[in-house]
């Protein structure tokens, strides 16, 4: 969404924009044509296949692609108007694509997306991810600009690389209008909405959530692997806590702000988010957030004061949902002030700007 929402406002904005990317779908492959230019809302794609079906995405086509895409721009005379923005690190595609960029002398800016930290340098996949950073990663690294989305990403960043990244928002896709509600439900209704993951300490709110005296009801919305969220279920039943929640799966953009206007509050009490849209999401329809201290958009919710900041563990969560229940009269001030806000404070127009700013401060600089 973010990646996808910055193409097409830098278009909108009058930039010259072209994205490569692969078919993955999941495990899954999309079923578009490869190698040919797709306009996708407005925006210039070229789809290629990969080689390998998990998270690597090897994709000779596209680096093939990438390369004479950067001699064409370089007989043009165009090669020091280019930068090449990667998204995401950790993977064959974006490592090697920097690779190709690097060699032709092209400026090169990564937004790491969360991925460059000793938190996800230590957890899943982490003998693949140390040994791909000390064959070629930290090399590369070593000679680009950064993008971080949120200050603990910057922070995140800086102690990882030792360089300071530009930090602008993501672009989140905001709903065009919805009313506000305002009548307080019968229970404290409760909402997780995101990837099912193990970073996203769910185990940590439900135990919680267990010992929690004050009605309450959760609904968790999102997908995840099939046997960590039978998991997850069978860990609800043990606490005794099941038949209080319900899990509605993937819902699509109009389902998504219908259903976080109908909540009392999003609850997030993740390990590590380096921004989690979904936060000004909740907020643009008025929803408070109950949101650890881990994710990136806290500093801007504590800034704002639309909602409350906690540590993840059972007890402080616990804790705070009990007082942001108690508090209503800052729910309802949060309910009434916090659309306008986000409205104000991720204006499109406004960010794009930043962006394109970047983007020239780079050309203008030796990395």
């Amino acid at each position: 969404m973010s990646v996808s929402k910055l193409s097409e406002e830098l278009v909108k904005a009058g930039e010259d924009v072209i994205v490569l990317t692969t078919t993955a779908n999941g495990k899954a492959e999309l079923a578009v044509p490869t190698g040919i230019e797709q306009l996708v809302d407005g925006v210039k794609v070229f789809y290629f296949k990969r080689l390998t079906k998990d998270h690597t995405h090897f994709s000779p086509a596209l680096f093939s692609f990438l390369r004479k895409l950067i001699v064409e721009e370089k007989k043009r005379g165009r090669k020091n108007e280019l930068v090449v923005h990667i998204h995401a690190w950790w993977n064959l595609v974006s490592i090697f694509s920097c690779l190709i960029v690097k060699m032709y002398g092209v400026k090169v800016v990564l937004s790491p997306r969360g991925m460059l930290n000793a938190y996800t340098l230590s957890h899943k996949n982490s003998l693949s991810k140390r040994l791909i950073h000390q064959l070629l990663g930290k090399h590369l690294l070593k000679g680009m600009a950064y993008h971080a989305t949120s200050k603990q990403e910057h922070d995140d960043i800086f102690a990882f690389t030792g360089k300071s990244p530009e930090t602008i928002p993501n672009f989140i896709q905001l709903p065009l209008q919805h009313a506000v509600e305002t009548q307080a439900n019968e229970q404290y209704q409760l909402l997780f909405l995101g990837r099912i993951n193990e970073i996203k300490g769910l185990e940590n709110l439900f135990s919680a959530l267990a010992s929690l005296s004050i009605n309450w009801f959760l609904t968790i919305a999102g997908e995840g692997d099939l046997n960590y969220v039978n998991n997850l279920k069978q860990l609800t039943a043990q606490k005794r806590i099941a038949e209080k929640i319900k899990w509605v799966g993937h819902i699509n953009n109009v389902q998504k702000f219908d259903l976080l206007a109908s909540v009392d509050a999003l609850v997030l009490p993740s390990y590590k988010e380096n921004f989690a849209n979904v936060i000004i999401e909740a907020l643009a329809v008025g929803t408070p957030v109950i949101i650890s201290k881990e994710a990136g958009a806290a500093e801007y919710v504590e800034e704002t004061n639309l909602g409350w900041i906690t540590s993840n563990t059972p007890e402080q969560l616990a804790a705070t949902i009990s007082r942001s229940f108690e508090d209503i009269q800052k729910r309802t001030q949060i309910r009434a002030s916090a659309p306008s806000k986000i409205k104000r404070d991720f204006d499109e127009t406004t960010l794009a700007k930043k962006y394109i700013n970047m983007y020239q401060n780079l050309l203008k600089i030796a990395i």
